[in-house]
């Protein structure tokens, strides 16, 4: 069994993607997008993702359409949908994340989006296959 105070373990993280859990079908991951920051825009063609906003405020750009997040908000996005999640606020975005089935390498941790784009590009930030 994996347990976490999931709030605070992703308040206390300063790391832009650090993934906490891999199961065979979802994966667990915790995010801080720093102040004018985003995660990019996106479309993961196969895989389902939940996210649960812990702290800060930003906006969600999913399928076209804006929404302003903020603790205690859950956005949902469905395979194949585009989406960004932008912070828009004075203090970093913080939220964790599952993703059905995963979408990163096991146990990564990505400091920067920069670092995490370049994990991305080079192939090193590949799920694990079954």
């Amino acid at each position: 069994m994996q347990h976490f105070t999931i709030a605070t373990v992703a308040e206390q993280s300063p790391d832009f993607r650090r993934v906490l859990w891999t199961g065979e079908h979802s994966q667990l991951v915790i995010m801080t997008i720093p102040p004018g920051g985003e995660i990019g825009e996106e479309v993961h063609e196969d895989i389902d993702q939940i996210l649960t906003f812990v702290s800060g405020v930003g906006e969600a750009l999913v399928a076209g359409e804006r929404q302003a997040v903020a603790a205690g908000d859950l956005v949902a996005v469905p395979a194949g949908t585009k989406h960004n999640f932008v912070n828009t606020g004075p203090n970093p975005l913080v939220l964790y994340t599952v993703y059905g089935p995963p979408e990163h390498a096991d146990g990564a941790v990505h400091h920067t989006k920069e670092e995490a784009d370049a994990a991305e590009a080079s192939g090193r930030d590949e799920p694990p296959t079954s």
